[in-house]
């Protein structure tokens, strides 16, 4: 029987087999469960890395490997507008440089300056190229064969296997995605709703440097993020309602650009289109409870939210940071790892958390998906009274960045 048995080999579900790997070593047995692994098709999509997440990955020893194709966002720059106005005035501009004012990192090794950016942006291809090739060089086993069923028995979890195999361990963790069979296994109900709007994502190419600024400019519609990646590439997010998304996919590529230009403006010069833009629904979905006899959520299959706080994949890291922590005692203690207590623990550590930022992306989306004037006057103000208050700045950079509060000790860039 193994110890933790993951089922689900994206970003979360490797970065916590890897994590639970490193920090305790090979006596910990561990089972990741993916039809996709090492069979994923590449694409160009990219995500946006915290500085909690980035040194996740450092600690873990999978940074080294992306850095060099990690585009750092030195600037955040938001405004709000209508999709035609001729000027765009930024209320808001976050410095993300973190060489401005660097934070104490406690490591092993004593303490030392984190003077990163606090975001970078990381392609996902690349980051799970690494986390697949650390997975495989720690011989974690992974099995490739769909679940077909998964059910909580007694003293153990039991993943059955499409061929006809078995799996048992001590402690499940569905890091299976939003619609996670392990949620559903364990009768884990969720409370959210569909905002009628879906998030087109494409990579551009463009004339003029970026400078390591990220723009979002909300809309009526929603936002549109405007992202840097390495050379003269960015990646955009444009939220708009789904009929009007699936039209936008519906363009041939000139028209297409030609909105993207309507929105954004020429402020990069010209665009070029370097992948087949794709529109994905959005929705906040949100499990009640973490954890079950047993089981325990991370990643998507915990939560989904809007993207317009970019937290996502970041807020995966946290769990799993999170969770390695709670698994230390029991695992060095040689006790049960999916005992009721430990469980507990984590649910503590990360629900609440989960629907205070669920909360406020639903606060946000609320606030500024609309085209109310006196709403817009008073929202524009509140971002400007922002824009003038440096150390409520910095203590929003910080949050967002995972370095405020109690943080994870993966998440301070070492293991537990």
């Amino acid at each position: 029987m193994q110890d933790v048995l993951i089922v689900g080999g994206g970003i979360a579900g490797l970065s916590l087999g890897l994590a639970l790997r490193q920090s305790f070593g090979p006596a910990l047995k561990i089972t990741i469960v993916d039809p996709a692994y090492r069979k994923r098709i590449r694409t160009s999509r990219a995500s946006a890395l915290t500085t909690g997440s980035r040194r996740v990955l450092d600690a873990l020893g999978v940074w080294r490997q992306i850095e060099d194709r990690a585009q750092p966002i030195l600037q955040m720059k938001i405004t709000d507008s209508r999709r035609n106005d001729v000027v765009r005035p930024d209320f808001l501009h976050f410095d993300l440089d973190a060489a401005a004012e660097p934070r104490l990192l406690r490591g092993r090794n004593g303490v030392a300056r984190d003077t990163a950016p606090r975001a970078h942006m990381v392609y996902n291809a690349d980051l799970i190229d690494a986390l697949e090739a650390e997975v495989a060089a720690s011989q974690i086993e992974v099995v490739d064969v769909p679940a077909a069923r998964i059910l909580v028995v007694a003293q153990k979890a039991v993943v059955r296997l499409a061929d006809g195999n078995s799996i048992e361990g001590a402690l499940l963790v569905g890091a299976d995605g939003a619609q996670s069979a392990v949620r559903a296994a364990v009768g884990l109900q969720t409370v959210g709703r569909n905002y009628g709007r879906s998030a087109i994502v494409a990579t551009l190419g463009h004339e003029l440097p970026h400078g390591g600024v990220a723009v979002q400019h909300f809309l009526p519609s929603g936002p549109f993020a405007m992202l840097p990646l390495t050379g003269l590439r960015s990646s955009i997010v444009w939220t708009e309602r789904t009929e009007d998304a699936r039209a936008a996919l519906s363009l041939d590529p000139e028209d297409f650009l030609a909105e993207i230009e309507r929105r954004f403006g020429h402020g990069l010069g010209g665009f070029t289109l370097l992948d087949r833009p794709a529109a994905y629904p959005l929705q906040l979905q949100l499990s009640r409870r973490f954890v079950a006899p047993r089981t325990a959520l991370i990643g998507d299959a915990a939560r989904v939210m809007h993207p317009l706080a970019g937290q996502g994949l970041n807020l995966a890291f946290r769990d799993l940071a999170a969770l390695v922590d709670c698994l230390a005692e029991p695992v060095r203690l040689g006790l049960d790892v999916g005992a009721a207590s430990w469980l507990a623990n984590y649910q503590s550590a990360r629900l609440f958390d989960s629907v205070a930022m669920a909360a406020a992306t639903d606060g946000l989306h609320r606030l500024f998906s609309n085209d109310v004037g006196l709403l817009r006057s008073l929202r524009d103000l509140g971002l400007g009274l922002v824009d003038r208050a440096p150390r409520l700045k910095r203590r929003l950079v910080g949050e967002a960045a995972g370095v405020e509060g109690q943080v994870p000790t993966l998440m301070q860039g070492r293991l537990p």
